[in-house]
């Protein structure tokens, strides 16, 4: 009797180049927090505090690694913090974020395709999503995220594809002019104008750990109706394990807060016009103007808090998203995960006993007369998926998927000691026609270097 496989070898990265990134020592992959890592349909990004790698598993691929060294601020002792794929229909770049607030942006040739300042602080995690029009949205939404300590910046995904076409037709366009007249190849790059974007505090209830933006929600009660959407974002941190907000598209106030606006400013005013004429004060000192190489961030749209959820000591740690935004699983300190409905804000489920814990969703072939049919070909749709939670437990070394909301656990799989599990990005543009693309999920082993994924049949 053959032993069943639940995983699937695709190719291994192993290679010279991954001693840059400590490769070699058992569980290097899991046990260095400056390690990052994002995965593609076919490559992978591993970098550390100042070098990107990329490394690609197929076979027909015979390049050598590709590096990365972005240039960073010794004197604010800026390093990498994050890094993931942007990927459209014929477009792929990577994107990188620093711990001094910068995004960078690269080309599959390791050129700087574009810098930009958003926020000072550190970059703790770069998301990508989008979701299409169907019957529970309206509307649909394309969006690329900037997560830091407290702080949400969103592009939309149009405007970044719309800057990369443009790059990629004068850049083409520049290696000929350059070819002809000899031209720097930076001044494409020093002329870029920024990408707007939209801007909200979300540390209310102090710095978060993690946050996303969940999806499109409707407009407060006793708002002023308008064109612009509104946002709902999740974060999670130390002070408070789950908090969520309203984020309003600009950066007015509310009826109320309009109303005060007015009336406050003009009340404050008469009296200190009127105490300047009783007492004749000295005039105060002028304020210092700031100096023109200081960075003046962009001001924040309005974010109203919703809820909170404070559970002291426990502290909330990461989040994962569902393809929809409906759900979400938020792991905390105390070895549980929190399954929240995003929608409700109310937690639907809960497991226990997952120290260190990671999740990813996946969809599962639940129709087994697809799965094992072999007489005609079929491709299956996406009502032929489940939606499932893969939760990796390194301490005891396996992964469990379960099915949801409240389904049970389908499948128990055994994984190596420094594995890591890695998902590919939202694609930008991605077709809803068939065949679909389910969600999958990838694991790494970083001891042998070997990329597998999770096999989507529960009778594999």
């Amino acid at each position: 009797m053959t032993r069943r496989s639940y995983k699937k070898e695709l190719g291994s990265i192993a290679c010279k180049e991954l001693g840059e990134l400590g490769a070699g020592k058992p569980g290097w992959v899991v046990d260095n927090p400056n390690l990052l890592s994002a995965i593609d349909t076919h490559s992978i990004l591993l970098a550390n505090r100042s070098t990107i790698l990329l490394l690609s598993w197929s076979d027909d691929s015979h390049q050598s690694p590709l590096r990365i060294r972005p240039e960073l601020s010794p004197i604010d002792d800026e390093f990498i913090s994050a890094v993931e794929w942007l990927v459209f229909d014929d477009v792929r770049v990577i994107v990188a974020g620093t711990s001094s607030g910068y995004l960078l942006i690269y080309s599959l040739r390791a050129e700087l395709i574009h810098k930009q300042m958003i926020y000072p602080g550190r970059v703790l995690k770069l998301r990508v999503r989008g979701t299409k029009k169907d019957l529970i949205q309206d509307s649909s939404s394309e969006e690329f995220c900037l997560i830091m300590p407290g702080v949400i910046a969103r592009f939309d995904g149009s405007v970044v594809q719309n800057m990369l076409q443009k790059w990629f037709e004068e850049s083409h366009v520049q290696i000929w002019n350059q070819k002809q007249k000899g031209q720097d190849s930076e001044d494409f790059e020093n002329s870029q104008v920024k990408l707007p974007f939209q801007l909200w505090n979300i540390g209310k209830y102090g710095t978060c750990a993690d946050a996303a933006v969940t999806g499109i929600m409707p407009p407060p009660l006793m708002e002023q109706q308008s064109s612009q959407r509104y946002y709902c974002a999740v974060a999670v941190g130390d002070d408070a394990v789950i908090s969520a907000y309203r984020l309003s598209e600009d950066k007015g106030r509310s009826l109320v807060g309009a109303i005060l606006s007015k009336v406050v400013p003009a009340t404050f005013s008469t009296i200190a016009s009127f105490s300047k004429l009783i007492w004749r004060s000295e005039p105060s000192s002028p304020v210092k103007s700031p100096k023109k190489s200081e960075y003046k961030p962009q001001p924040f749209a309005r974010a109203s808090p919703l809820t909170c959820i404070k559970d002291h000591p426990r502290k909330g740690e990461k989040l994962t998203l569902s393809p929809s935004g409906t759900l979400a699983a938020i792991t905390d300190s105390l070895g549980r995960i929190l399954l929240l409905d995003t929608q409700a804000l109310v937690v639907v489920r809960l497991w226990k006993g997952y120290r260190d814990a990671s999740c990813l969703f996946m969809e599962m072939l639940v129709n087994k007369d697809i799965a094992s049919s072999s007489s005609t070909y079929y491709e299956p749709m996406k009502s032929d998926y489940c939606l499932c939670l893969a939760i990796h437990a390194p301490r005891k070394g396996i992964i469990e998927i379960w099915q949801m909301r409240t389904g049970p656990r389908l499948r128990t799989i055994a994984c190596a000691k420094g594995s890591k599990m890695l998902q590919p990005s939202y694609r930008f543009g991605a077709s809803m026609s068939s065949p679909y693309v389910p969600l999958e999920v990838f694991l790494l082993n970083g001891d042998s270097g070997q990329i597998s994924v999770l096999n989507r049949t529960l009778d594999s």
